[in-house]
């Protein structure tokens, strides 16, 4: 039995599942994931508004219950140090804390444009002027962390707390054709590639399509 549970929504769309999910697998944390079925109240809201602060993700860690992401980040860095799901230095980890919290906090433009959907390719998309806005700032983000650290990840060879917040973000990308800087599309390639993102892509194309009419209120 798995020393943990993490609650989880639909893995075509649900971002937010995606990201608590890579950061348990990232903190090398035991668990089990509880898929809760579409027509589930929580889930449902989690999807529809967008929110990063219902009740899923929701990870279960002996009597430890603890929902929102970045509080699932930071449960995960302190007891699962080993794992360096933040970067060396006060520098570096003051920098990934605060990118991290603009993603959690911000982008509503693009999240409502773009919604989460792996499955789907839209290669014509425009992309009105609200979300485009959003999208330069991220390519700012972007490229300032891979310009001071190497690449391939935001802070150099390895993923942390940062990349997971904006994987979904590459698939977005990746799914509206949005075009980005040679640079910036070689990270999304790159997070895209990554084993863990193909896992759980491939465990979202054999989901059932129980959720219907989502993009109603994105």
């Amino acid at each position: 039995m798995a020393e943990a549970t993490l609650t989880i929504s639909s893995r075509n769309y649900s971002s937010w599942s995606l990201r608590g999910w890579l950061l348990c697998r990232m903190a090398g944390l035991d668990f089990d994931a509880e898929v809760l079925p579409g027509g589930d109240a929580a889930s449902r809201a989690e999807l529809l508004h967008l929110s990063p602060s219902f009740l899923v993700p929701r990870l279960t860690h002996g009597p430890v219950k603890v929902w929102d992401v970045l509080a699932i980040a930071q449960y995960l860095t302190e007891v699962r140090p080993e794992a360096r799901l933040l970067p060396d230095g006060l520098v570096d980890r003051s920098w990934s804390r605060s990118i991290s919290g603009e993603m959690h906090a911000g982008f509503i433009n693009l999240r409502s444009a773009l919604p989460m959907n792996l499955r789907a390719r839209y290669a014509e998309f425009k992309v009105w002027g609200g979300a485009q806005s959003d999208i330069a700032r991220i390519v700012e983000i972007w490229e300032a962390a891979l310009t001071a650290h190497g690449g391939p990840y935001l802070f150099g060879r390895d993923p942390v707390v940062a990349d997971a917040m904006y994987a979904p973000v590459c698939s977005r990308f990746v799914t509206y054709g949005v075009g980005l800087p040679r640079a910036c599309a070689a990270y999304r390639d790159h997070v895209m590639d990554w084993a863990l993102m193909r896992e759980w892509i491939a465990a979202a194309a054999d989901e059932p399509e129980e959720i219907e009419e989502l993009d109603m209120e994105f």
